[in-house]
């Protein structure tokens, strides 16, 4: 049974349903291997009288793929595909060269088997050639190329709870409840306590009673 090649497409739209004009590239050898790195982001926070700080989360990153693939130009892994500057150039115009029409590079969908699919933009594509012609034109190429997730603004939406500092809530107290504990509760940061025992015409909030409720205003949070 033949070996699956990988496949590389290009796309113009977001949703991925638009491929780039051309066929995909498949590459020539298959990776060795594949880095599928997956992070997730934390504030260092630390509370008065303690002596570590606390894990906040923060965010989670979207994942990273990277692996490197060889373009061999000599005739031996397929005797059609021998001219090194097509190749690098038909991959090129997929992942990484300026799309006018769209006003940015493509969008990249790498393919490999039937369980590997990820949606991406590239990151960063560095090419070192190891092998020539007595005239110096390269015959063999290897190439580094790592690539970022890519998630539509809409799926994001989608992914993303609603409690985030930029939408009203409504919270019925409890009793034994704390403002600053609400706080961390919905929005992860229990720092907001102030603006919404404001908001809401707290004299006294250290103590909430039970049965009421409160409103918990849309607060944006600063950039850094």
């Amino acid at each position: 049974m033949a070996a699956i090649q990988m496949k590389i497409t290009g796309y113009t739209n977001k949703k991925f349903s638009k491929a780039y004009t051309g066929d995909p590239y498949k590459v020539m050898i298959n990776p060795d291997s594949i880095k599928w790195k997956r992070n997730i982001e934390y504030n260092q926070q630390q509370s008065p009288g303690s002596s570590s700080a606390s894990q906040k989360y923060k965010s989670t990153p979207s994942d990273e793929l990277s692996f490197d693939i060889v373009i061999d130009c000599t005739g031996v892994v397929d005797v059609k595909r021998v001219d090194m500057a097509k190749e690098i150039g038909d991959l090129e115009k997929i992942i990484f060269k300026y799309n006018g029409k769209i006003h940015r590079p493509n969008y990249v969908k790498i393919q490999w088997g039937k369980n590997m699919t990820f949606k991406s933009v590239l990151k960063s594509m560095d090419t070192s050639y190891t092998l020539f012609r007595p005239d110096g034109s390269p015959l063999r190429a290897k190439l580094s190329l790592s690539f970022g997730q890519y998630i539509a603004p809409s799926e994001v939406e989608k992914k993303d709870k609603t409690e985030s500092p930029d939408m009203s809530h409504m919270v019925d107290v409890v009793q034994g409840d704390t403002l600053p504990g609400l706080c961390d509760r919905i929005w992860n940061d229990d720092s907001y306590y102030i603006q919404v025992a404001e908001y809401n015409d707290l004299n006294k909030f250290r103590h909430l009673i039970g049965g009421n409720r409160l409103v918990f205003p849309p607060i944006i949070q600063p950039t850094s």
